[in-house]
This record gives structure tokens, sequence and C-alpha cells, in this order.
């Protein structure tokens, strides 16, 4: 660990725990061992922080939208809980200059890496609710993703996201995207994805030099098919 006072890291995340060993689990990566036995890292809490966040975020945003639809909400909640989302609060509170690592993973750049981040902020939100409840987790979720759940929905909508909402919205199934073809060297690749949506009917292709960049222009082809205006 950083030799940062933890003050500064309770001062971003609001609260003081009563119980300073569920902080120092959910700061643990699995990289880490204790002597010759491993050290309790953060993946359990994880899992209940990734569950607690979803909880808090699916209230919020029934409150603050009331004439969503289901859709919309699912859609809007999956923006706000995705690993981008959680990423981007962890660099916000400096996460991880406070995680624990092995001295291969911090060599590695672990403190920095968006997969670690994204689980340890999970961590965090896990050990806030054992630690001081739901009200405790919920204050330091609202500080941190209120401003966010009003930007996802005011944010310009990708095609793959739009053609989501279409599928929602005319009662066809999700939008299944496969690789067709890659061409080109492994530095320098071309991808064709093949975009289909059961009770359409239709399906498109489109390239790009990412699967997920294919995968856009995919659901730009078929929007464009299903639903010109759009």
């Amino acid at each position: 660990m950083t030799s940062r006072p933890r003050d500064e890291l309770n001062a971003a995340l609001g609260y003081r725990f009563q119980d300073s060993a569920l902080l120092e689990e959910a700061l643990t990566h699995s990289s880490v061992e204790s002597g010759t036995a491993k050290s309790a890292d953060y993946e359990r809490l994880e899992f209940l922080g990734d569950r607690v966040l979803a909880l808090v975020i699916a209230d919020h945003l029934l409150k603050i939208y009331p004439g969503a639809d289901a859709g919309t909400l699912a859609l809007q909640l999956t923006a706000l809980v995705r690993a981008e989302s959680l990423t981007s609060v962890a660099i916000e509170i400096e996460l991880g200059d406070f995680l624990f690592l092995s001295h291969s993973e911090r060599a590695s750049g672990g403190m920095e890496k968006p997969a670690i981040l994204a689980d340890a902020c999970e961590a965090v939100i896990g050990a806030l609710f054992l630690d001081g409840g739901l009200e405790v987790a919920a204050e330091f979720i609202h500080r941190y993703w209120d401003a966010r759940a009003v930007a996802v929905a005011s944010a310009p909508k990708d095609a793959k996201t739009a053609l989501q909402e279409w599928a929602h919205a005319h009662d066809a199934t999700e939008p299944v995207y496969t690789v067709t073809a890659e061409s080109g060297p492994p530095h320098d690749k071309t991808f064709t994805i093949e975009v289909e949506m059961g009770g359409v009917g239709d399906k498109a292709s489109g390239q790009g030099s990412s699967k997920r960049r294919a995968q856009q222009a995919a659901a730009t082809a078929l929007l464009e098919i299903v639903e010109p205006e759009v």
C-alpha cells in the first residue's frame, strides 16, 4: 500500500469504517500473499458490491425517470453499472493509490488497470454495505453516480444502444452479433460482423478495425433498414 493517509480515502468515501479489516479486504488484490498463506482478497466483496450498486441505481432511476419504460431503464442501468463507470469513479476517488497489490502486479501498472479499479470499486461498495448498512452504501453511490444518471439519459445514443431500444419497442429479440470474417495482419485487422434480430427477419453487416467498431457499423446498417429515420 502507498504511504497516503487512510483519512484521505475515508474523506473520498464519506465514511470511516468501524471494522477496518473490511476496507482492507476490499482493497486487496488476489495477487497478494501473506507469508505462505494467500490473503483475503476483494472478490467476495466485489460480488456483493455489484448487487448493492445495481439495487441503489435501479431504485434511483425509477424515482428520477417516472415515465421511462422498463426497456429504457434497463439500458440506463447497464450503462451506469458497467465497468467503465466503476473505473471512472475509482479514478475520481484515486482508489488505485490505496490498493494492496503484489510487487509484480504493482510493477506492471496494476494501480491503473481499469479491470482492477472497477472490481475494487465494487468491493468498496460491498464493504460499505457490510460495515454501515444500505444507507451508508447508498450515500456513497449517490455521491458519485447521481450526476452520471442524469448524463446517461441526455447523452446521444450509439448505434448498438439505439438498435437495442428499437428491439425492445418492437417486441423483437435482442440483437445478436456474429463475427463472419477477419482479415489483415494481427496489428491491423479488419473485422466483419453480422447482426440480426429474431422477429424482424432483416440482417446487416459492418466492418471495423475492432470488433466493437464493426458491431457499431453493423448496428447502424440494420437501423437504416428497419427504421430509416433513426
